[in-house]
């Protein structure tokens, strides 16, 4: 989103609070969340005027057309997680594998029958983690020349089907 500080501005208006499942430690510390999306919103959220208040028209105009390549369409019955993040210091411990549980306990908790999510190429540790928690892949999408603008090559789109208890 560059630069930094901008795109950190952004992020201060687009992210939303009500769409993420945040694991925390014993002091309240934030030790990762998960984002999802539904019919009333998504935790990556963000419009055009929210660009433009921080980049200006111009800046926001190009970098829509580049977040658009990015944007998942919402199916009926599919619970859409947006993203997750667990911090350095606590990855192999468990924090992941939490979060998902919980992403997969909420879904069962709106009635979905699925849970799916997108994992880039660039991240094989969380890949692992998807498939150990019964997540199967479903698809892959390349992107082409942007990924010197993004980082990577794919995403993988996996997803897991909602059971019982």
């Amino acid at each position: 989103m560059g630069p930094d500080e901008k795109g950190l501005a952004f992020f201060e208006i687009a992210l939303n609070p009500d769409f993420a499942l945040v694991a925390r430690d014993k002091t309240g510390r934030i030790l990762g969340l998960a984002g999802f999306k539904t019919r009333d919103g998504s935790f990556a959220g963000g419009n055009m005027s929210g660009l433009a208040q921080v980049y200006g028209w111009f800046g926001a105009t190009w970098r829509a057309s580049v977040l658009s390549v990015l944007e998942r369409e919402l199916k009926p019955g599919v619970f859409q997680m947006d993203g997750i993040f667990v911090a350095a210091e606590a990855r192999g411990k468990g924090v992941g594998t939490a979060l998902l549980n919980a992403i997969k306990s909420e879904a069962r908790n709106r009635n979905m029958s699925e849970v799916q999510l997108d994992v880039i190429d660039t991240n094989p540790r969380a890949r692992s983690l998807y498939e150990r928690e019964g997540f199967q892949p479903m698809g892959q999408e390349k992107t082409g020349p942007l990924k010197y603008l993004f980082n990577f090559s794919s995403a993988t789109k996996m997803s897991w089907i909602v059971g019982p208890d």
